[in-house]
């Protein structure tokens, strides 16, 4: 017998029999099993290259993984058509600005504000004393005066009737005394309450309708407000908007929803459409588009934007981001999303605008799919690949 230096490790694991013997020169091995036959040897090769097969355009991953890497997984969008660029700016809602007035002339005790100072809805801005806001309110008061009088000359004759003192027309009469008395008292309540809700002594607080930052101050303590007149200019920079302006001919591809893709001085930043109106702008003829961001932030109002707006959106069609699609093997695909990582799904593309591609066949619209960093996929898709070829 020849002496061994190592077992090997394929007998040991086929399970083969041994007989070991002890000598004086080392360990001695006698295989007690032949080899395995090469008709299965075959068969094995060929199962685990059909299980690499069954795995090909499959990258596993967890979703912490995902998260890590930085892949956005995103929906897929419907849609598809051409674009139009547009140029316009940034400008604040409508109901981003507020220039609040007094409701009643009057002196100007106190200014609770300063111009930088952010503000809540409701809350007071300054204070005025107005001898008309007194008047209002005496008004309201001794409206409710009568109205209470009334109700209860109101009830006593309702008393006196059901004893048959008075007639029953008296007790009528009251009754629509009293109403008339409650009326009179609800409209001066009303005035009252417009004028700002001032005290007895005329002394009424002006506040704000809107949350946002004071823009200016028009008065000062010891001042003199007239009726009408603006008192603190309130806006809200977080609420704004892109107006651009479009020939004509666009009103007819573009509608409200309608995506829009603008690039502003800090990046690029994802729109819809809110309105678009025609004749907007009567001197020049030109069409009046406003957008509200659906993703990023805008500058402040006043930039000026860039915009590429997408028309004649086909309904039912499919878009995905075009960072999305990758092209392995020479083919376009798609990773969509699924319970352990992502599937590599051919895809045929078709039109591309404001970064998006249209989908022809492929994709039903309901998937989850790669986004951003999709190349990340592709990369370890191919170094898979390539382990494989090895």
């Amino acid at each position: 017998m020849k002496r061994i230096a190592g077992l090997n490790k394929t007998w040991l694991m086929a399970g083969a029999a041994a007989v070991v013997l002890l000598g004086g020169a080392g360990l001695y091995v006698l295989n007690s099993q032949p080899k395995a036959a090469p008709a299965e040897a075959a068969e094995d090769r060929l199962a685990d290259e059909g299980a690499e097969a069954a795995e090909e355009g499959v990258v596993e991953l967890s979703a912490a993984q995902i998260e890590a890497v930085g892949i956005a997984v995103v929906a897929v969008g419907g849609g598809g058509g051409g674009e139009v660029r547009l140029s316009g700016r940034v400008e604040p809602m409508v109901d981003a600005r507020a220039a609040v007035a007094a409701a009643v002339a009057g002196r100007v005790e106190r200014v609770l504000v300063a111009p930088g100072q952010a503000v809540r809805a409701g809350q007071a801005l300054a204070v005025l004393v107005s001898g008309d806001a007194a008047a209002l309110r005496a008004d309201a008061d001794a409206a409710q005066a009568t109205a209470v009088a009334a109700q209860q000359a109101h009830r006593r004759e309702e008393d006196l009737a059901n004893q048959g003192v008075v007639a029953r027309r008296d007790a009528e009469l009251a009754h629509a005394q009293a109403l008339g008395a409650e009326a009179a008292a609800r409209a001066a309540r009303a005035r009252s309450a417009a004028a700002g809700s001032p005290d007895a002594m005329g002394r009424l607080r002006i506040a704000s309708p809107i949350s946002g930052v004071v823009a200016s101050v028009q008065v000062g303590p010891g001042g003199f407000a007239a009726q009408g007149a603006v008192i603190v200019e309130i806006t809200n920079p977080a609420h704004v908007e892109m107006v651009f302006s479009a020939p004509p001919v666009v009103a007819a591809h573009v509608r409200a929803g309608s995506r829009i893709r603008v690039t502003t001085a800090l990046g690029e930043v994802d729109g819809v459409v809110t309105g678009v109106a025609t004749g907007g702008e009567l001197e020049s003829g030109a069409v009046v588009i406003r957008a509200r961001p659906s993703g990023g932030v805008l500058p402040p109002a006043g930039s000026a934007v860039t915009g590429t707006v997408l028309t004649g959106a086909e309904v039912g069609g499919v878009t995905v981001p075009s960072e999305a699609v990758q092209t392995v093997e020479g083919a376009s695909v798609v990773f969509v999303r699924t319970e352990t990582g992502f599937r590599a799904v051919p895809v045929l593309v078709g039109r591309q605008a404001s970064g998006r591609t249209e989908i022809v066949r492929g994709l039903t619209g309901a998937e989850r799919i790669a986004g951003a960093n999709a190349f990340l996929l592709k990369a370890e898709l191919a170094k898979g690949e390539a382990g494989h070829g090895h």
